[in-house]
């Protein structure tokens, strides 16, 4: 009797531990995030990698049971890729989109109207169509605006720059967050009576060619925070060196990669902001509609000292403008 009432208790425990583990189960509830990049090079990285850590950080501090499946695509600057991988995440379904650049989270918010959708590494959402509003979107796309202080980074070319040439500045008018930087460049230079010289190149293969064309005319060099920069950072620093001109860039990664110093943001910190916004969507249950369009909580003045080195300036030289 003793033996059947203890095999009995044994199995009721057997049976509620399963019981318990299959509760655990059901509550670690799984979505799936698609993530489309428009192409892979420093700063867009850098903002993925935070935008997984800043999402994951928020589940465990409030002790989500959360589980996160994602689907990561990148369209490597064709537009073509954009167009196919972005129906392609639609199409699974995704619990949220994520598009990284501008050119990436247009071809998402082209495929779909209803799948909540956070952006990052954006200049001007309303420019780029995405929202109605900054502060109230109004559509299903909101994230993190990757808008720099143009203004405060041409002033410190112009601080590291010598002689009476003017600056010059190089981006890609296929872009259209490298075309409102330069604009926002040039109302600045007027103000403040810089003089500028400006050019573009539309291919990696022009970078080279066109940056040739400006060694000699210029006092020095400032990228906006311009995909195709960003990728030829490596072939602009070697040719920027070897001229003896400073250059500063968009993004501190643009910096490191090649140019002399900026003041900006780090774009792994604007990841995470995205992130934070993502929990509030998959957990808090919130509308990107309603959510203000944010921008980086913080600002650096980085300096690739090695290259300041290279082209005759002291690192300690260089102040934040």
């Amino acid at each position: 009797m003793k033996k059947t009432i203890l095999t009995g208790v044994i199995l009721g425990a057997g049976l509620l531990l399963a019981g318990c583990g299959q509760q655990a189960t059901a509550n670690k509830k799984t979505v799936s995030i698609g993530v489309l990049q428009v192409v892979q090079h420093g700063s867009l990285d850098q903002a993925r990698k935070g935008f997984k850590a800043g999402l994951q950080k928020e589940l465990k501090a409030h002790d989500s049971k959360l589980k996160v499946k994602y689907r990561y695509l990148n369209a490597q600057g064709d537009q073509s890729n954009l167009n196919t991988m972005s129906q392609q995440l639609v199409q699974q379904k995704n619990d949220l989109l994520v598009g990284i650049a501008t050119p990436a989270a247009q071809a998402l918010a082209k495929k779909t109207t209803s799948i909540p959708t956070l952006v990052t590494a954006v200049t001007d959402l309303k420019a780029a169509g995405l929202v109605k509003s900054d502060t109230k979107p109004q559509t299903n796309v909101s994230g993190t605006s990757d808008l720099m202080p143009v203004g405060k980074q041409l002033q410190l070319l112009k601080n590291m720059a010598t002689g009476n040439k003017p600056l010059g500045i190089m981006y890609n008018s296929s872009e259209e967050n490298s075309v409102l930087q330069v604009k926002i460049a040039k109302a600045y230079a007027k103000k403040h009576h810089i003089d500028l010289k400006v050019v573009s190149a539309t291919s990696t293969n022009d970078v080279a060619s066109v940056l040739a064309g400006l060694t000699g005319k210029i006092s020095g060099l400032y990228l906006p925070t311009d995909n195709l920069m960003a990728s030829a950072m490596k072939t602009i620093g070697q040719k920027a060196t070897a001229a003896k001109l400073p250059v500063v860039t968009g993004s501190i990664e643009m910096a490191e990669d090649g140019g002399t110093a900026t003041y900006g943001l780090n774009y792994y910190e604007l990841g995470e902001q995205t992130g934070k916004m993502a929990y509030q969507v998959l957990v808090k249950k919130q509308k990107p509609q309603t959510m203000a369009v944010q921008t980086a909580d913080k600002l650096h003045l980085y300096v690739n000292k090695s290259n300041a080195n290279a082209i005759g300036i002291k690192p300690s030289s260089i102040k934040q403008p």
